[in-house]
């Protein structure tokens, strides 16, 4: 049964901008963004806590916003002023734990994961 499905990635240039969602199965104390360029590890973006409570990679403030439909358990990044660098596969993920427990951006905090979507972005 997949817990997690991603949607929304694709090619944009830079400057552009892209909305990911992240259908869930089922709520997750914690839920957060991740992604990985090519050769590089996994890396953490965004977190969002079951009350709302978010919090940000110092690479994705102020770009990026990450918030959820509760009613829908569809989770969502909002990605703008897309650069570069953003490239790569952008997974979704799931916690049992409260966002506040856990190192939220390890990407060993979190239980469940989705297949990943592709994020290209052209200067």
């Amino acid at each position: 049964q997949v817990q997690l499905a991603e949607s929304g990635g694709g090619s944009v240039q830079a400057g552009g901008s892209l909305r990911l969602s992240c259908e869930y199965m089922e709520r997750r104390t914690c839920m957060g963004w991740f992604r990985q360029a090519p050769g590089k590890a996994r890396e953490g973006i965004a977190s969002i806590e079951s009350i709302g409570n978010t919090d940000y990679a110092e690479s994705a403030k102020g770009r990026f916003t990450i918030s959820k439909d509760s009613a829908k358990q569809i989770l969502y990044l909002q990605m703008n002023g897309l650069k570069p660098e953003d490239t790569g596969t952008y997974y979704c993920s799931g916690s049992v734990s409260p966002c506040a427990t856990i190192p939220r951006f390890s990407q060993g905090a979190y239980d469940f994961w989705g297949q990943g979507t592709q994020v290209t972005v052209s200067s």
